[in-house]
């Protein structure tokens, strides 16, 4: 089992029975994206990673029964004024015969709410490390993250040939830059549109918000990126 020293925030463990939230991992092959069958899938909390909470073994589908784990109030994540992390954090171990063991920390689980961990593991055949460890960092609703790059509402638009779409058309793909917009030493990533607004949300909303909090935010994460994607890429 990995060592406590890569283990994401420390915070105490939710008193039992206080709330709970569920998990089901599910693994594939990073080649073909084929279910992982038999996989060993142990789950602790990350304060405590040592003690196995769960042992949990994949089906032909390759996922685990869904299990509940402690989560705080759910109250905490509809408060904005909460100073409490409002969900608790899981280390997540995996191992398969012919793959690559996968280490995630962090994963996060909400009041109330079920959580799919999607889980990726290399063939030995082609993997380059004894462990592919993941660390999900802190939620930016809760992180101390510094703040966004102040943008104009308006931006003018350079006489360069660009022309205004007759209608919204969504990109199969979309580049991600790692790093601020100067750096040019950062990575380009390609990654499918979808993909891209799911992280986003993920990362910027709770999912315990109400259903038209959560649709209004999707919706202003989907304009900014496509109004990034046809102005500046």
């Amino acid at each position: 089992m990995p060592e406590n020293s890569i283990t994401a925030a420390q915070e105490p463990m939710p008193a039992e029975g206080s709330a709970n939230g569920s998990i089901q991992i599910s693994v594939v092959s990073a080649v073909g994206l084929v279910p992982v069958e038999n996989a060993t899938v142990t789950i602790s909390y990350t304060g405590d990673p040592d003690t196995p909470l769960h042992v949990l073994t994949t089906d032909n589908s390759g996922q685990t029964p869904t299990v509940q784990l402690p989560a705080p109030p759910l109250e905490l994540s509809l408060d904005p004024d909460a100073t409490q992390q409002p969900y608790s954090e899981y280390n997540i171990f995996v191992t398969a015969e012919g793959y690559e063991p996968v280490y995630v920390s962090g994963s996060e689980i909400l009041a109330d709410e079920f959580s799919l961990q999607p889980i990726r593991m290399n063939p030995l055949a082609i993997a380059e490390e004894e462990e592919k460890r993941v660390i999900i960092p802190v939620h930016t609703l809760f992180g101390d993250y510094p703040p966004k790059i102040p943008e104009d509402e308006i931006k003018p638009m350079d006489e360069t040939g660009e022309i205004v779409l007759s209608r919204v058309v969504i990109p199969e793909y979309i580049i991600v830059h790692d790093g601020v917009p100067g750096d040019s030493t950062a990575r380009n990533y390609w990654v499918r549109y979808r993909d891209y607004i799911k992280n986003v949300a993920s990362c910027e909303i709770y999912s315990t918000w109400p259903e038209s909090a959560i649709y209004a935010n999707i919706l202003v994460i989907q304009s900014f990126t496509l109004n990034r994607v046809y102005t500046e890429w």
